[in-house]
């Protein structure tokens, strides 16, 4: 996703990341991989808990999430996602902008 979000940025669309990793983890692990958005830690599974995105023992028997992602409107309502089982499965840059593209989240004037 690193290398569509001027894209994402351009369609007023804020890319957000959730890890069960501790934040220094994450961080550590966004820099390596030179990425610029931000990454939130839910090493207690809140979130996941709240959207049933938790893999229990799914690597290595520790629980993880499983891949997902989601679109929110302004008003923190989900409009759109993408769900799969496979840990190892990510969400392609292009099916992410045939579902912006669905939705008519086009890109700001002058863009």
């Amino acid at each position: 996703m690193q290398g569509f979000l001027d894209e994402l940025q351009a369609r007023n669309v804020r890319l957000v990341a959730i890890s069960v990793d501790p934040p220094a983890v994450s961080r550590g692990h966004a820099k390596k991989q030179g990425y610029t958005f931000p990454i939130l830690s839910d090493e207690k599974l809140d979130v996941l808990r709240k959207y049933d995105l938790v893999h229990e023992g799914g690597f290595r028997g520790a629980d993880i999430s499983r891949p997902a992602e989601f679109l929110l409107n302004a008003e923190g309502v989900v409009i759109w996602r993408s769900l799969t089982d496979d840990y190892t499965v990510r969400l392609k840059a292009d099916d992410l902008r045939k579902g912006l593209d669905a939705l008519g989240v086009t890109r700001k004037s002058g863009k």
